[in-house]
């Protein structure tokens, strides 16, 4: 999740990736997406399993802000919100 364009990075990990991102854009959740604005999905991973994927995600949290870029840049270059995709398939 991003609050815009190179700005605020959000990573998490969930079963139910078109709700979750959901509850982000509606500030449905407190925390920190909610305190940064983070709304626009703008790069997702599928896993094929849960620990897979919180193993990734530490991976992920771990690694510097230009990596977690060069991932979003990789899938999205142009930064474009994901949340239609993956909601309405």
């Amino acid at each position: 999740m991003a609050s815009r364009r190179n700005g605020t990075l959000y990573a998490g990990v969930t079963s139910n990736l078109a709700q979750r991102v959901w509850q982000h854009r509606e500030g449905a959740v407190a925390g920190f997406t909610q305190r940064h604005g983070c709304k626009l999905l703008v790069w997702y991973e599928i896993a094929d399993t849960m620990e897979v994927a919180i193993t990734r995600e530490k991976q992920i949290k771990s690694g510097s802000r230009a990596k977690k870029v060069a991932l979003i840049e990789a899938m999205n270059p142009h930064w474009h919100d994901l949340y239609e995709q993956i909601a309405h398939g």
